[in-house]
């Protein structure tokens, strides 16, 4: 399909306008990304309505812990991606050159279906980069939007603000990794730049309804140093705000990065810690099993207020309006009634079958 974003240049090539890597392409090229190419004088999505599969997951696991908990989400991604981090911890999607990753085929308004049939709260675009594969997930979210489920997604945020405006209005919550808080980072580590995510955060923050998550993988050496933590996190309270949660996961040795070691949970807790004090009132660790850090405790009391093992919940402290039911201060998110019962499973959904 002819999709937008793209102009013709005078020599002749035509520039991708999604993401701000701004690939300029000859005839049957295509970007970065691999999956956004040249056909004639037009630039396609070759894997509009392909997917590399569909799980239904816990909503914690995306990660989102204020948007709806407990509740279960249908997942998919296709292939692809406009970032080459040397960390990928799902580099067999995210590097695929395979076509036959995206064996799955499922026009949008199927997952809308098979969202709702499984009684799935919401759909996530996530395993690669949705801002890659835009459309597909623009005209998914507004196929669910008709049948009442919501959308979430999960990206790196790489996009321009062309792009962002088409996309962040159709969703309702987005996890976006910020990946480090340094511009070398970005730059050796995940052939990026870090100000167009900052900017496209304080763009989600500002001008948009959608509830906001931050995630960042901490890696050894790399990103964990307490000085770059401490002006990251200070950076997000000062121009994201104080409610806006973050999560701090545990890096595991995968694609270029193998012989790192993987991140300790001292590293995780330290980062955690070094948020709370920069005034962030919701901070998580993940991947790596913790009860105490993954689970939210009201910024006004100390309460607990939703406690969490392994995307599991427990002990459920809010009242039917979000609020700490010791000292009725409001816990910021996107609440229900009562929490979701999904639990820790995952589980394969089979889209032929619908």
């Amino acid at each position: 399909m002819d999709v937008g974003f793209w102009h013709q240049l005078d020599n002749g090539r035509i520039q991708c306008d999604l993401c701000p890597r701004f690939c300029q392409l000859t005839e049957g090229q295509r970007g970065l990304c691999f999956v956004r190419a040249r056909s004639g004088d037009k630039m396609v999505l070759t894997t509009y309505g392909r997917s590399s599969g569909f799980c239904i997951d816990p909503i914690e696991k995306k990660p989102l812990n204020h948007f709806y908990p407990g509740t279960p989400v249908l997942s998919f991604g296709t292939a692809g991606c406009n970032l080459t981090c040397k960390f990928c911890q799902n580099w067999d999607i995210s590097k695929s050159r395979q076509m036959d990753t995206v064996a799955n085929r499922a026009e949008p308004e199927l997952i809308a279906m098979a969202a709702k049939q499984t009684s799935s709260h919401s759909v996530a675009y996530t395993y690669n980069d949705p801002v890659i594969f835009l459309e597909y997930a623009i005209d998914t979210a507004l196929a669910c939007r008709e049948q009442g489920i919501k959308s979430v997604a999960v990206t790196a945020g790489y996009i321009t603000e062309k792009g962002a405006e088409k996309f962040f209005p159709v969703m309702d919550a987005a996890n976006v990794d910020l990946k480090a808080f340094s511009e070398a980072f970005y730059s050796k580590l995940a052939g990026g730049h870090l100000q167009p995510v900052l900017e496209i955060l304080e763009y989600i923050k500002k001008e948009t309804s959608v509830w906001l998550e931050l995630s960042t993988l901490l890696i050894p050496g790399q990103n964990d140093s307490e000085p770059e933590l401490r002006d990251m996190t200070q950076w997000v309270v000062d121009r994201l705000g104080p409610d806006v949660p973050m999560h701090f996961s545990a890096f595991h040795p995968a694609w270029k990065m193998g012989q790192t070691p993987p991140t300790s949970q001292k590293t995780l807790a330290k980062a955690r810690q070094i948020a709370l004090e920069s005034g962030v009132r919701y901070a998580y660790t993940g991947n790596i099993a913790d009860s105490v850090c993954e689970s939210s405790y009201c910024h006004s009391c100390g309460e607990l207020l939703i406690e969490r093992v392994r995307y599991q919940l427990g002990r459920w402290h809010l009242d039917e309006d979000g609020c700490c039911k010791r000292c009725s201060t409001p816990c910021a998110g996107v609440f229900a009634e009562k929490p979701g019962d999904w639990g820790a499973k995952r589980v394969q959904v089979n889209m032929s079958s619908g």
